[in-house]
């Protein structure tokens, strides 16, 4: 299979084995609900994180939802979406492997882009999760052409992506969603003597 190719691959490729294993501590001032209550929020770096959910439910997360930086070059407060294109894929891919672990053998990843980054992206998690497990590839609307983008003189961007791995496709199943709707109006027209001819 072919591998993508960037600045320090063969270090980041072992960034997640080299985390260290870190302990999981409650805050006092900060915990709420049932004591015994398996849910937790987690304050800190991401891949330091996931390397300590690992001893507690490596191979039992049935669905992991990301939603990565853009690297767009938008401004937020709390991480840098503007990085070099190499130190972005540094930063996905020991992350995602880490993921890769955490997920059960029936589960489901979706990752969320925009174009700026998908292609990569979407070879990268080919070369961790196989891309015969790669599911699908969603395109959503999410915003439309006016206010600058109506004026803009180049290509306009106006969807984002979620794409779908599952950890092993041969025990993936799709689990349906149905929604209820009214009855379909158009449904109830019909033509009287189809085969004859007008007048």
């Amino acid at each position: 299979m072919p591998q993508l190719s960037w600045y320090k691959r063969e270090e980041d490729l072992t960034r997640a084995a080299l985390t260290p294993y870190r302990l999981l501590q409650p805050v006092a001032g900060l915990s709420y609900g049932e004591p015994d209550s398996p849910n937790m929020l987690i304050e800190g770096d991401n891949l330091d994180a996931l390397k300590a959910l690992l001893p507690y439910y490596a191979g039992q997360v049935k669905c992991v939802y990301i939603d990565p930086p853009f690297n767009t070059g938008q401004a937020f407060e709390h991480y840098d979406d503007n990085v070099e294109h190499s130190i972005w894929l540094g930063m996905m891919f020991p992350r995602l492997e880490l993921l890769h672990k955490l997920l059960a053998e029936d589960g489901t990843i979706v990752v969320h882009l925009d174009d700026a980054e998908l292609a990569y992206a979407i070879v990268i998690m080919d070369e961790i999760f196989g891309r015969k497990n790669r599911v699908s590839l969603c395109t959503f609307k999410q915003s439309s052409v006016s206010g600058p983008k109506s004026i803009n003189p180049g290509v306009v961007s106006i969807s984002s992506y979620l794409f779908c791995y599952s950890k092993n496709k041969t025990k993936w199943k799709s689990y349906k969603s149905y929604k209820a709707r009214e009855r379909d109006s158009r449904y109830s027209k019909f033509i009287r003597n189809r085969d004859q001819e007008p007048d």
